[in-house]
């Protein structure tokens, strides 16, 4: 059976700081919906000099809470897990007040706007526009004066996602590659399943204590939560592939299939879901379909 143990309590109040450990705060942005929870999680790191992960909306409530967690102490960087909009859209207004380089990794343009208007949350959206003054890929690391931050390219919700290992503390900025409220939406275009499954990979290796994700409540044995949302992906697309067996020909017909129940508005996002597992098998050679893949595009097992 498909059964995840998610951990849905979170203390917090918004505008005001939470301690994650020493140097570490986390403050929550007001943005909360389906596809965000409570909000994006911004991360204020250091104890002398700050970096600020994942600066959340343009919203001056949030943006001033981080100021005056800051206080007299600089922020010297703002970087960013990733360029959906509920992450990013606070980082220029922040870079106005604060004079901090912006980091994170580089979007191919060559790859160009690939289109959303199928995304499954509104604040889900990509700013294309956002060009960091520090491009940072997988192995670099980005220094203060008291922290260091590694990045760990992990592409699969997004390709341009970074989780941020925090130097001699054994904690992951984990971003929305893992969360412990929900899994990860996987949306095609912007989503590929085939690399998701390869960066859940690349964290079971790892040793970390804790996972703070972009949204959500801290995230304690990390390493086995990743390992069950690797069985997870694997039931879902055995899931897939059964329901296609029994005749379920589409991805339109196949979601009822296999969320049974399921509200009307999350019809969008789950349909997204299984394309990404449709492509995935189509790329293991186990699903034929004429491409572009569509909603109603006859599928066939291999």
């Amino acid at each position: 059976m498909d059964t995840l143990d998610f951990k849905t309590d979170m203390a917090f109040t918004y505008g005001e700081p939470s301690p994650m450990g020493p140097g570490i705060a986390r403050l929550v942005a007001k943005n909360p919906g389906p596809f965000t929870f409570k909000g994006t999680n911004t991360y204020i790191v250091g104890s002398t000099s700050l970096a600020i992960i994942d600066p959340g909306p343009d919203n001056a409530a949030h943006r001033q809470a981080i100021l005056k967690a800051a206080g007299s102490r600089p922020i010297t960087h703002i970087i960013s897990t990733h360029a959906h909009r509920d992450h990013v859209d606070g980082i220029a207004a922040l870079k106005v007040e604060t004079g901090a380089v912006t980091v994170a990794f580089p979007r191919d343009p060559a790859a160009g706007r690939i289109a959303l208007k199928a995304s499954p949350s509104g604040s889900y959206f990509v700013d294309y526009d956002f060009k960091p003054d520090i491009a940072a890929k997988g192995g670099d690391t980005i220094t203060g004066a008291d922290w260091a931050l590694t990045a760990i390219h992990t592409p699969g919700h997004a390709p341009d996602h970074l989780c941020l290992a925090l130097a001699g503390r054994n904690v992951v900025f984990s971003g929305d590659h893992v969360m412990a409220w929900n899994t990860t939406v996987v949306a095609p275009p912007e989503g590929r399943m085939a690399d998701y499954v390869s960066s859940l990979e690349i964290l079971l290796d790892r040793e970390d204590e804790v996972f703070l994700p972009g949204h959500g409540g801290r995230l304690l044995e990390p390493q086995r939560t990743v390992k069950a949302y690797l069985l997870h992906r694997r039931w879902r697309e055995k899931s897939v592939l059964d329901a296609l067996l029994r005749g379920a020909s589409t991805i339109r017909r196949i979601v009822p299939e296999i969320y049974q129940g399921l509200a009307p508005q999350m019809i969008p996002a789950a349909s997204l879901s299984v394309q990404a597992h449709v492509e995935y098998l189509i790329e293991k050679g186990q699903v034929a379909c004429d491409l572009p893949l569509t909603p109603d595009r006859v599928l066939s097992a291999v």
